[in-house]
């Protein structure tokens, strides 16, 4: 990767993948100790509730599942493109990842099922609004490319071969800060229980309008 990325890049990966860390945490310890930003675990739990018979569990995690990629098909509609690139919508899918976590977390409080389908919907989104940048993989609701980066790189220093520094520091950032997530989403958890949702619900939400007014006097000023 050999385009310098922007210092944006790095701080828009870097809070939502701790974005992105928080809702696992609190979705895991809400929801039957099941995760909702990604979707390789709950796959293989949905084949094996129904392997058993379990239908409770296999509604519950078949629903995470739909929900994921309906967030993702609500980026699609409103971003229309994963490559990075300041101008599009993402003040409004932002708010709208607000408002799935504003939901999501009354939800919970009434302890129903479909809290944890509205976070997994809210990461779906997140995840799906810019995956790439330059070449830069950006995936920021789960790490197994990341890690599988990671790995790729260090296999290729034993080898003796180039590195992209850059990449892999990407990586490593996300990794951290998807951890960092969970801490402070499992201290929120055990202080305030599955409403430690509303921050990532107002940090989303902050950002997501401060982006659509800078995109809204962006687009004034080159129509002037």
């Amino acid at each position: 990767m050999g385009v310098q990325l922007p210092r944006w890049v790095w701080i828009g990966a870097g809070a939502l993948a701790c974005v992105a860390g928080m809702v696992n945490a609190v979705g895991y310890l809400g929801f039957e100790h099941q995760a909702v930003t990604h979707l390789t675990g709950t796959t293989t739990l949905f084949g094996a509730a129904l392997a058993t018979g379990d239908s409770h569990a296999a509604t519950g995690l078949a629903g995470v599942a739909i929900a994921f990629m309906i967030g993702a098909a609500l980026s699609g509609m409103i971003v229309q493109d994963a490559t990075l690139r300041l101008g599009r919508r993402y003040g409004v899918a932002l708010a709208l990842e607000s408002l799935l976590l504003f939901a999501s977390a009354y939800l919970f409080r009434r302890q129903e099922v479909s809290g944890a389908w509205l976070a997994a919907m809210a990461c779906g989104l997140q995840n799906a609004m810019a995956t790439t940048y330059s070449g830069a993989i950006i995936r920021t609701s789960h790490l197994s490319g990341m890690f599988t980066d990671l790995g790729i790189g260090l296999g290729h220093a034993l080898r003796g071969l180039p590195l992209q520094r850059r990449r892999l520091s990407l990586c490593a950032l996300i990794i951290s800060s998807f951890f960092a997530g969970g801490v402070i989403g499992t201290l929120l958890f055990r202080q305030i229980g599955t409403d430690a949702l509303l921050v990532p619900a107002v940090l989303t939400g902050v950002v997501g309008v401060g982006y659509a007014i800078y995109r809204h006097r962006a687009m004034g000023a080159a129509r002037a």
